[in-house]
């Protein structure tokens, strides 16, 4: 069984942080901007805060972090579940479970709609999963 390639868990990382990024932007000024100003103005914070330049940077370094932890996680499943989109899925799947979860309950604790959170949820699950499959079409094994 050979390793994990680094250098392509690198490249294909990259890959899917800019598809992350460019579907996360689509998202956030898109579909659900209006909501998270809000709940922003619901809890007394400046929505504005979000779109200031390190507001922005810190959810594209973010995106890029993402999109390894999800080519990693697919070079990590490939030799269980075999290469292709479906085992994209999978290592796309993991992480965004943990996160919907965290997200989930703190909208228990009043910091989210329940309603922000299931739209949220359902949205990050595409984004992720085709952020993964895209980065994954890039990895190679060693």
């Amino acid at each position: 069984m050979a390793g994990i390639n680094t250098g392509k868990v690198i490249t294909g990382g990259l890959v899917a942080g800019v598809v992350l990024n460019v579907l996360d932007f689509l998202n956030n000024y898109l579909i659900v901007g209006k909501d998270f100003e809000a709940n922003a103005t619901r809890l007394n914070l400046d929505p504005a805060a979000a779109a200031t330049p390190t507001g922005i940077a810190t959810w594209v370094v973010i995106d890029f972090i993402m999109g390894i932890l999800l080519v990693w996680t697919y070079a990590a499943m490939r030799s269980r579940f075999g290469p292709g989109p479906k085992t994209a899925i999978y290592a796309g799947i993991v992480p965004w479970l943990g996160i919907a979860l965290v997200m989930f309950g703190l909208s228990q604790g009043g910091i989210f709609p329940t309603a922000l959170w299931m739209k949220m949820a359902v949205i990050t699950l595409v984004i992720t999963c085709v952020g993964s499959v895209t980065g994954a079409m890039v990895y190679k094994e060693a």
